[in-house]
């Protein structure tokens, strides 16, 4: 069975429903065809190419086109000469798709008649073209005669800079001459024969990224399985609708071109610029069109943004009835949950495989129950099931089949086979090496990664010694070396021969590098680091580039519109490789229609904001769907925003009423409420209160009883309580010793540090080994953190608060473990409780949005507090005026009065979701907060009026901490920045890993600062220079502590 054959008998089923639709999502209504119109144009496309090609030998045929509403015709019409379709990108670097076609040995081309100028251009060197041309279809045939010369594609990524690759214009003759002697052979020892007449479907070649680009050549015996198990597992039908997502140079597309045509469904095809356009596309896939199937990867889909793939994509009532995922690795499960609305129906699949054997090898259903937001599981995602036909093994370094553990995956099958560069037989069961890492546990694969220096950018593999290599063949390179920026960024580091300018760089390597292989920035150096062993350190180019982007935040000064306007336009050419005249840009022209595309837009994007050193809200969605001048505008708004005001006042006057709803508070005019403070009524019980982050908070309490040298005392109560059994004496045991503690080496053992000078070290002290006292189950996972309030009288016990994931939020007795109380909440928590001022409530938040206000003796609500979006931030208390506050994702923080229950504050926090809990600092009084967005801002607890604000770049996880002196808050970029109270940053501290931890400050110096990191060690910091200072402890003489943790 074949691709064709296929189709032509869901054509006979469904002759008269539409097969395909194509929409510029523009003013023009779509166009349709139905299964009986493809076919007649294939069949006469057909019948053109069978009169002018030569039938004789294997016919492979080049397709010069984009995406529209004849494409499956013209695939289909190639099919059935028999002949294989060939995808030429016409957007791919020439040099490129000359190297395809002539290493192909394509003898023809199929050239949209549109492109064919285009076309001659680019090609015009290579070979020679007679050409034939079939208007009504809106084809032009070439036939090519390959010249001799020598296409270089070093710079595309070959390995050995002398290397020379084999002339192919003899090639065919040598193909020839091999199939005659192995045409007999071959059918009786289990190979597949190239050729044999109808054996290929298609032609692809790989990125060319790792290595010279392979030329890829699929049977139909390959594919068929692919798509009739596909078809089976997403339940296909004729009332089905599936969008074209991948470009035809990706496998991935025969996969959503078939399925569709050979079930009766509908294709959906769009401009590859409106593929580009979240919003313009969300409008016609979801609401126009109602597509209910999309194979896609992970990166198309995040370009939606998180709130249109809830609203729209993932929405309660999409269209959308199978998303699969594939190409590259699987987003996280908590990604996915908060993406999915709680009533969305779609069933998501994980897909997997490699386009040397096309297109997927396995196949994972993520299970509904795994996807609800009720469920918190941090699992990663399997690869699932071989599909039909296919073998998956895994091996490790020796070869041996890995049945547990690591190791790296291959794929193959007895007919799952396809032809590489130059093979014509191919043995039967044929595995292939995939370079990619997984764990297999418990009969299910689990992915790791790429092997080596390789990695997956917008979908693509891509090996970044290749792109050092073709960076070092510019003959202005001295030597250079390529990091992967935080998985994110792209950076080429060069250290030049002479004068190098930046873009005739750029420019050169987009000549001869595919676009996702276009390093998103430049950085020139003196000298590459080295490590000890003559390495590159690629650690410390991590940090050049780190202190070379905090340079251009600083040095970047703009003066003014006019001059913002002209470096706008410069960047504009620059990127799209404009000459670079004393012309202005058409304040109409957009960027995707002006020869930009999705890389390019990033790096845009990139630049504008590393030129103005902050970050601008929704500046990707204005490149990539309006013009220059809307980019302009919302730039000039955001960094000058008196200028944007002068030119626009009606506007800016209507946005400053719009913005300030009754209750926030806005920077221009603040009504400020005068705050009384509350105090303590006569005859409440005084208390101490411990909280996350080693907070205390007391109330009438002598310093006695808060002392921490009591805790002798607290020891010794608790030695003589009744739940005294020998567990606990194995948990606490108390010895009379002198400070020498050099012989203490167990790390479980903690004590306190050696002697100090002046000091009275004899005196007891406590060696704990850590038990179980007692437990309470949840029912789900904990992330908060205790809250511990103890009265100052003895006949009241202490309490312990923790709320869970399983909505509840218990209270209980932390001497005997026996819950007090237990509330069922509407949503999930995360929230740590906060105690009011008096001590009579706590106050917590959960996912439902929700701050609730309870009474601290029995659960019983006093007040609730609505917000827009969950509450994950854990309150904090003002013991000034008793204002409790707090943040939620829907980028504001609260300022509330529990007694009055009224919020008297609510703050926008520039588009950033509060996940951090507010820090006060009370002199000065200041509140502190943490933004995912980035920001750390400093705001007037009283009126809510913002201070200072100091952009990290990355998301602010960490909850700040601050001393009379410091505020520290830690950043997912690996680094600790600390600033003075008044915004000015003071130093910064770098780990090799993120930072999700928040900071902790010594309550015995007030100067020591300590947190974790990603890369699994504990740091101590002193608070005035950010250095690590060695404090002597009895359980370890070194600064820093590894923990026995797993990197994420």
């Amino acid at each position: 069975m074949t691709l064709q054959e296929m189709v032509h008998q869901a054509a006979t089923l469904y002759s008269d429903r539409n097969a395909v639709c194509f929409d510029e999502c523009n003013d023009k209504p779509p166009i349709f065809y139905t299964y009986n119109m493809v076919v007649n144009l294939a069949t006469e496309l057909t019948v053109f190419l069978q009169k002018h090609c030569d039938q004789r030998r294997r016919c492979e045929i080049g397709l010069y086109c984009y995406p529209g509403i004849n494409l499956p015709s013209w695939i289909l019409g190639v099919l059935q000469v028999p002949a294989a379709y060939s995808p030429v990108d016409p957007d791919a670097p020439p040099m490129l798709s000359t190297y395809f076609m002539k290493k192909c040995n394509l003898q023809y081309i199929l050239v949209e008649n549109d492109k064919v100028k285009k076309f001659r251009i680019s090609h015009s060197g290579w070979f020679l073209q007679n050409s034939s041309a079939i208007e009504h279809i809106g084809l032009t045939l070439f036939q090519t005669h390959w010249k001799d010369d020598y296409v270089n594609l070093h710079l595309v990524g070959a390995k050995d800079k002398n290397e020379t690759t084999k002339d192919t214009s003899t090639r065919e003759t040598d193909y020839t001459t091999l199939l005659d002697q192995f045409e007999i052979e071959t059918s009786k020892a289990g190979y597949l024969d190239i050729g044999k007449q109808q054996t290929l479907a298609y032609i692809l070649h790989t990125s060319g990224t790792t290595g010279l680009p392979k030329v890829v050549r699929v049977p139909h015996k390959c594919i068929v399985p692919n798509i009739h198990h596909l078809q089976s597992i997403f339940k296909i039908t004729q009332d089905d609708v599936l969008f074209l997502a991948s470009p035809l140079t990706f496998d991935p597309s025969v996969v959503e071109l078939f399925i569709a045509l050979t079930s009766g469904a509908s294709l959906l095809i769009v401009p590859n610029p409106v593929k580009m356009m979240p919003q313009k596309l969300s409008i016609a896939l979801f609401h126009h069109h109602r597509v209910t199937v999309l194979q896609a990867t992970p990166t198309f889909l995040r370009k939606f943004g998180a709130q249109c793939i809830k609203s729209s994509v993932l929405s309660a009532s999409t269209s959308l009835r199978v998303l699969a995922l594939g190409g590259e690795s699987f987003p996280a499960l908590d990604v996915l949950r908060s993406w999915k609305d709680r009533e969305n129906k779609t069933h998501i699949f994980n897909l997997y495989g490699i386009t040397e054997v096309s297109s997927w090898a396995t196949c994972y259903r993520v299970p509904e129950e795994v996807l609800s937001p009720d469920l918190r599981a941090d699992s990663s995602v399997p690869l699932g099931s071989p599909l039909l036909g296919t073998t998956v093994e895994v091996r490790d370094a020796s070869g041996s089949t890995v049945l547990e553990g690591e190791g790296q995956v291959f794929i193959g099958g007895k007919e799952r086979i396809c032809f590489l560069d130059d093979e014509v037989t191919v043995p039967l069961g044929t595995m292939r090496e995939t370079g990619d890492f997984v764990r297999v546990k418990g009969a299910e694969m689990f992915f790791l990664g790429r092997k080596d220096s390789q990695i997956k950018r917008h979908g693509k593999r891509l090996d970044i010694e290749c792109i050092q290599q073709a960076a070092e063949s510019l003959c202005q390179v001295e030597a250079c070396a390529v990091i992967w920026y935080q998985q994110g960024k792209l950076i080429l580091v060069v250290v030049p021969k002479d004068n190098l300018a930046e873009e005739d760089a750029f420019k050169e390597l987009q000549k001869c590098l595919p676009v996702h292989a276009v390093p998103d920035e430049l950085v020139l150096i003196e000298a590459l680091p080295l490590t000890l062993h003559g390495k590159i350190n690629t650690s410390e180019l991590n940090k050049i580039y780190s202190a070379h982007l905090n340079s251009i935040r600083r040095d970047n000064k703009l003066n003014g519109a006019e001059e913002l306007w002209e470096r706008l336009q410069h960047l504009w050419k620059s990127i799209l490789s404009l000459p670079d005249e004393p012309f202005s840009i058409s304040k109409d022209s957009v960027f995707l229609y002006s020869g930009g595309d999705s890389i390019k837009s990033l790096r845009f994007h990139d630049e504008i904001e590393n030129m103005v050193g902050k970050v601008i809200p929704g500046l990707l969605e204005v490149i990539l769907s309006s013009s220059i001048a809307e980019v302009y505008r919302l730039v000039l708004k955001t960094v000058f925003p008196s200028e944007d005001q002068l030119k626009n006042p009606n506007t800016s006057m209507k946005r400053k009423l719009n913005d300030c709803s009754g209750e926030e508070a806005c920077e221009e005019h603040v009504n400020i409420k005068s705050r009384g403070y509350i105090t303590v009524a006569a005859g409440l019980i005084s208390f101490v209160a411990l909280s996350r982050g080693s907070h205390m908070f007391s109330v009438n309490c002598s310093k006695s009883f808060i002392n921490l040298s009591n805790m002798r005392q607290a020891r010794t109560k608790l030695r003589q309580s009744p739940l005294s059994s020998p567990v606990i004496s194995n948990i606490m045991k108390t010895e009379e010793r002198r400070s020498d503690l050099t012989n203490v080496s167990k790390a479980d053992e903690i004590g306190p540090p050696q002697g100090s000078p002046g000091k009275d070290n004899s005196v007891p002290i406590a060696k704990f080994l850590i038990g179980v006292r007692w437990t309470s189950c949840t029912g789900k996972c904990v992330d908060a953190s205790p809250l511990v309030i103890i009265p100052a009288t003895d006949d009241l016990s202490a309490t312990v608060y923790i709320g869970s994931h399983s909505h509840a939020m218990q209270a209980i007795d932390l001497d005997s473990g026996k819950i007090k109380w237990e509330r069922i909440l509407e949503d999930r928590i995360e929230s740590s409780a906060c105690v009011s001022k008096c001590g009579s409530f706590i106050v917590v938040g959960g996912y439902s949005g929700l701050v609730y206000v309870l009474r601290s003796n029995n659960g019983e609500t006093h007040w609730v507090f609505t917000t827009e979006d969950a509450v994950k931030s854990s309150a904090a208390l003002d013991p000034s005026t008793g204002l409790i506050y707090v943040g939620s994702h829907d980028q504001h923080v609260y300022a509330l009065d529990i007694y009055k229950e009224e919020c008297i504050w609510k703050l926008h926090c520039e588009g950033g979701a509060v996940f951090a809990s507010p820090c006060l600092s009370l002199l000065p009084h200041h509140l502190y907060i943490a933004t995912l967005r980035g920001c750390l801002l400093a705001v007037n607890p009283d009126t809510g009026g913002k201070i200072w604000k100091s952009s990290c770049g990355k998301p602010l996880f960490s909850s700040p901490h601050c001393n009379a002196q410091y505020v520290c808050v830690g950043c997912v970029d690996g680094n600790l920045y600390c600033f003075s109270h008044s915004g000015e940053k003071v130093w910064q501290f770098s780990t090799n890993g993120p930072i999700f931890s928040s900071p902790c400050i010594s309550s015995l110096t007030k100067q020591e600062i300590f947190f974790g990191s990603h890369d699994c060690f504990i740091y101590s910091c002193n608070m005035e220079d950010g250095k690590t200072s060695p404090k002597t402890f009895s359980w370890a003489e070194i600064f820093k502590l590894q923990v026995n943790c797993i990197k994420p």
